[in-house]
């Protein structure tokens, strides 16, 4: 790239969105500094996703006493709650 190409680039479009910082480089000239914000939704969001991360997946006490009941025998599903839960996925599906 050529030199004057680049005087010609930084004319059109400025140098006034970047920050010099204070202290100069070895060579003398002054270096350019790069800031990252974040908003607060984006904050809240990592809060948010870290304590997603520390709850579990599946709740052990509930399949632990499903799996106790049907290895008792005493596990009993009602009709008229299937039929209810099977119409449901059926209207959801439609």
């Amino acid at each position: 790239m050529r030199i004057g190409t680049y005087n010609m680039i930084n004319q059109i479009y400025g140098s006034s969105n970047t920050k010099k910082s204070k202290t100069a480089n070895s060579t003398g000239f002054a270096s350019f500094k790069d800031e990252v914000s974040f908003s607060s939704a984006g904050k809240d969001m990592q809060v948010a996703k870290n304590a997603l991360a520390q709850i579990p997946d599946v709740r052990e006490e509930k399949i632990s006493d499903v799996k106790s009941k049907i290895n008792d025998g005493t596990y009993e599903v009602s009709s008229a709650d299937l039929a209810k839960k099977l119409m449901e996925q059926f209207a959801i599906k439609k």
